[in-house]
């Protein structure tokens, strides 16, 4: 592997001007995605540095005055003049889209890099209102700063003398792009480079907040077999990991799995350190390869016998979690966000290198490869029995006259785009919302009781229960291998529960359903959670609604409804009788402030007005922005074992409010 990287390497293919006029282009969008996504940018040239071999540490600053430096000690970006540009190659890399020392093969500066695309650092540039740049490198320390949105001012400079190596990015993202706010979250920074760590074996990776001033600091000796262990910890396993890292033409293949007792798989792909979301083709040879090795075992030693068919993909991947990752010199990625891998030969190379040393590991492990067979074999025979529940299902509701359950309050419409459908906690506040909806867009389905925790059950008997069947049949689409999107009825979901516990128990259960079973519902925008008011204040006829404690507070202060110190005391009156149990109110001088616990409390008007009305409503959309925290808080609250659970309610009891029990 060569080490020279100079000026000659950086190669220029075209301009920096589109990206301000049209940044989603380049990062997706301009919300809070797209404002992280230029930390990733500029943290994927260090991770490339540490890739090639020439960097051991990053360092990430979240600065009080709103500004993300990424250092790390590297090579540093080359200085001198570059012959295509007339200037710096570091101003070059910075001001021109596709200018990089990755795109030369054999000769360039890479071997293997995740930001191939090259546009990085200069998209980053021109969505910054300022980038300072500094270099360490020929014992120098050289930096140059751009404002308003990639403009050098005063060209490169030398400012003194320096004995280490690297680069430093210092950018503030330009709030006239990210008009939705430049606060960077710290959970979300602390999420994608643990996850680089791990990608990235040896590697170390220090983060410091100054806003709140703490430190953190990864480091995994094990990459990816250390990843699989960790989102594997609050699980029964089935296995140990099994791990693989080999280096064929086209690619460096790196596989890690392992086996529980889980009804879901996990799993996450990489090429070049970039999280593929949608798969490529190293995942379909990684799957290919792990059917069949599964297949060809236990048939040679009888696990499967002569009269039972193939177990399916989908058997195999029960209870599964896996990282892939590759390295390919040329990766084809599909978009500027790089959500999948298009290489052909990456299929080949994973399906060979992967399928023969998990062969051998079956092999060479007989109790490992045991527990997995039978785990798969399980999941066959669920998988033939949920096809039969669901086929019983759907047939039954046929020869009733109707797919639709009874209790559902359906909408005369018949456009998907239009519809939507309340799921909604219980026959009361079913019946207000019947009435108080409007009958041609809004369809109602209540809820009896809490439905079956999906986390700890398979299709077969998830479908034996009858709130989770009704809620199938309403929506239209069937489930699992028959699920079809085409189908779906109400093109908004609402969930729709009370303010309390249990309303918050039965909302997290729905939630666990939607994610395991109609996660494509999710990823395509269709569900929400409705959001009623907490408190009605009323004086006389005039009425307001408060959603919050703040917005409370807010309205009684600008309407001056009460004395400043009823006001601070928010104690509940003493519970005399049946209505008081059922609501918290207080009444001084006239005004009546009313706790609904309930959204069964409030009348249809209410309802409507409050909570249903698409122009006064608020509803929150349910989005998955990190898939691995998502399953993980999944498997924590809802899960068999309760140690992490307790921690969790330990660890975040005191941030709870206003808990009603």
């Amino acid at each position: 592997m060569s080490s020279k990287y100079t000026a000659d390497q950086i190669q220029v293919l075209e301009g920096l001007a589109p990206v301000r006029k049209r940044p989603g282009m380049y990062i997706g969008s301009t919300d809070s995605r797209g404002l992280h996504h230029l930390i990733w940018e500029v943290v994927d040239n260090s991770i490339d540095e540490a890739m090639a071999g020439y960097a051991t540490e990053i360092k990430i600053i979240l600065q009080k005055d709103g500004g993300c430096s990424v250092e790390d000690d590297g090579r540093g970006i080359p200085i001198e003049k570059h012959k295509t540009t007339g200037v710096s190659a570091l101003e070059t890399v910075l001001t021109v889209l596709h200018a990089g020392g990755k795109f030369g093969g054999e000769d360039s500066g890479y071997k293997v890099s995740g930001g191939l695309h090259g546009v990085g650092v200069s998209v980053v540039n021109a969505l910054s209102s300022k980038i300072v740049a500094e270099v360490f490198r020929d014992g120098k320390h050289y930096l140059q700063e751009f404002h308003d949105g990639g403009k050098p001012i005063n060209g490169l400079k030398t400012i003194g003398s320096s004995k280490q190596t690297g680069t430093k990015i210092t950018f503030y993202p330009d709030p006239a792009i990210f008009k939705e706010g430049i606060e960077f979250k710290l959970e979300a920074v602390l999420t994608r480079l643990r996850q680089q760590a791990y990608l990235t074996k040896g590697i170390r990776i220090a983060i410091l907040d100054e806003r709140v001033g703490r430190r953190y600091k990864f480091y995994f000796e094990g990459g990816i077999k250390s990843y699989v262990a960790n989102l594997n910890q609050n699980r029964e396993r089935l296995t140990d990991v099994f791990y693989i890292e080999k280096e064929v033409p086209d690619a460096l293949v790196e596989v890690a799995l392992q086996y529980t007792n889980a009804f879901n798989e996990e799993v996450f792909s990489f090429a070049n350190n970039i999280h593929t979301v949608d798969g490529g083709t190293h995942l379909t040879g990684f799957r290919t390869a792990l059917t069949r090795e599964i297949n060809s075992y236990a048939r040679k030693t009888g696990l499967l016998k002569d009269n039972e068919v193939n177990l399916t993909a989908e058997d195999v991947r029960e209870g599964m979690t896996a990282i892939i990752s590759v390295k390919v010199r040329d990766p084809q990625f599909e978009g500027q966000t790089k959500g999948k891998l298009g290489n052909a030969e990456v299929q080949s190379a994973v399906n060979t290198v992967f399928g023969e040393a998990f062969g051998n590991y079956l092999e060479e492990k007989p109790a490992d490869a045991k527990a997995i067979v039978g785990k798969c074999a399980l999941a066959a025979r669920a998988r033939i029995a949920a096809r039969a529940a669901r086929d019983t299902v759907l047939r039954k509701g046929a020869l009733e006259g109707s797919n639709l359950p009874g209790k559902l309050a359906d909408c005369s419409s018949r456009k998907p785009e239009e519809s939507e459908l309340y799921i909604v906690e219980g026959d009361s506040a079913g019946g207000s919302a019947k009435q108080g909806r409007d009958r041609h867009t809004q369809a109602i389905l209540p809820l009896r009781g809490k439905i079956l925790n999906v986390e700890q059950a398979r299709l077969d008997r998830m479908l034996a229960n009858n709130e989770v069947k009704n809620l199938i049949l309403a929506l239209g689409t069937s489930i699992g291998e028959t699920f079809d999107l085409k189908k779906l009825r109400y093109h908004r979901i609402v969930i729709m529960t009370d303010a309390d516990v249990d309303g918050s128990h039965i909302r997290t259960l729905l939630l666990t359903l939607f994610y395991r079973h109609f996660r494509t519902l999710v990823d395509g925008g269709f569900v929400y959670i409705a959001v009623p008011p907490l408190y009605k204040i009323a004086k006389g006829k005039q009425v307001w609604y408060a959603y919050t404690e703040e917005e409370k507070a807010e309205i009684l202060k600008r309407e001056k409804l009460v004395v400043a110190e009823i006001f601070e005391n928010n104690e509940e009156v003493e519970e005399d009788s049946e209505e008081t149990k059922e609501t918290k109110k207080k009444s001084v001088g006239g005004v009546k402030i009313q706790r609904y616990k309930g959204l069964g409390e409030m009348n249809p008007e209410q309802l409507w007005e409050t909570t249903m009305d698409p122009e006064r409503r608020i509803q929150l959309r349910v989005a998955v922005e990190d898939a691995e925290k998502a399953n993980q808080i999944f498997e924590t609250l809802m899960g068999p074992e309760v140690p992490p659970r307790r921690k969790f309610i330990q660890t975040h009891a005191k941030s709870v409010v206003n808990l009603d029990i």
